[in-house]
This record gives C-alpha cells, structure tokens and sequence, in this order.
C-alpha cells in the first residue's frame, strides 16, 4: 500500500521527466533561432452541458511556445507548457508540441499568419485518469500577427462525465531567440 508521499513522487516523476526534456530540446534548437512566446490562457467555450454541473470557462493560467524556425514548405514544429485553472476550477498542467501548417497574408497592411496543425501533449489534470498524467493528440490553430495572436483548440467529449470544449490563449511572441 502507497503513502501519500510515494503516490506524489510517481505522478510528480513524469511531469518533471518531461518538463526536462522540453527544456534540453530547447537549449539544442535555438541555434536555428524561432519566436519565443508568452501564453496567456483565458477562455474555455463549452459547447454542450451537463444537468447539475456549472463550468469554469475563465480558464486563467500561463504558459510558453517556441516555434521554431518553419521547416518543408511552413511548416512549423514548436513546443509548449502551460498550466491553467480547468473547467473544474482546478489546475491542470501540460507540456508538449507539434507542426502547424503556417499561412501569411495581410489585412489591409497589417501582416496575418494562420496557423493550423497538431499538438501532441501530456497532462496532469484533477478528476480525469485518477489524477495521473495521460497523453492527447489535438487539433491546433492559431490567427494573428507575427506579434500577437490568439491560440485555439477543440477538445472533443473523451469521457462521459466531460463535454466539448473551445479553448484558447493569447500568444504574445516575444522575439526570436
């Protein structure tokens, strides 16, 4: 029988395992320079309900992306980590990445990039997988300019006890590093 003590090491273990490695891979990638960004998660749209449940749809935390220099035709991998006030009001974690599709046009004169593509994540999250991190695979978009935009994703029903979700942050992209 586990101790409390030994159950938080075990799901402590992989976080820090992997919040290790997204760290080496940064400090090894940013010879070839890509865009640093602040994550500032805010919003959690739920598309359907549950009779009974009310949900945190201010879904505030912080996060970062790097997206690394675009690679065969725009495409951009990146990685990220945030952490954030869920649905349940509890914090969540995740760190992962991807490839986003990047297109760039302009508004009137203003620069846009729309961004379209995947993420592939671990997470640790209150009330789902008994607490323990789990990994998901989502869709991931993002509109706006080089300097700011806004991060999107929809989390379909993965469980009879959830609903479907738009979430989003705002990207504020610091510079090339």
């Amino acid at each position: 029988m586990e101790n409390g003590l030994t159950s938080g090491r075990r799901t402590r273990t992989p976080i820090i395992t992997l919040f290790v490695l997204c760290l080496s891979w940064f400090f090894a990638v940013t010879a070839n320079a890509g865009e640093l960004s602040v994550l500032l998660n805010g919003k959690a749209i739920h598309l359907d309900s549950q009779p009974g449940v009310q949900y945190n749809e201010n879904n505030w935390g912080l996060g970062f992306q790097y997206d690394m220099a675009p690679v065969k035709v725009k495409w951009v991998p990146f990685f990220t980590a945030s952490g954030f006030k869920d649905s349940n009001s509890n914090t969540s974690y995740y760190a992962g990445g991807g490839f986003l599709r990047r297109s760039e046009f302009e508004w009137g004169k203003t620069p846009m990039r729309f961004d379209a593509g995947g993420i592939v994540f671990l997470m640790k999250r209150k009330g789902f997988k008994d607490g323990d991190p789990f990994l998901g695979v989502l869709p991931a978009f993002s509109l706006g300019t080089p300097r700011v935009s806004v991060n999107m994703t929809f989390i379909p029903k993965v469980d009879p006890k959830m609903v479907p979700i738009l979430f989003f942050q705002l990207k504020i992209t610091l510079g090339n590093f």
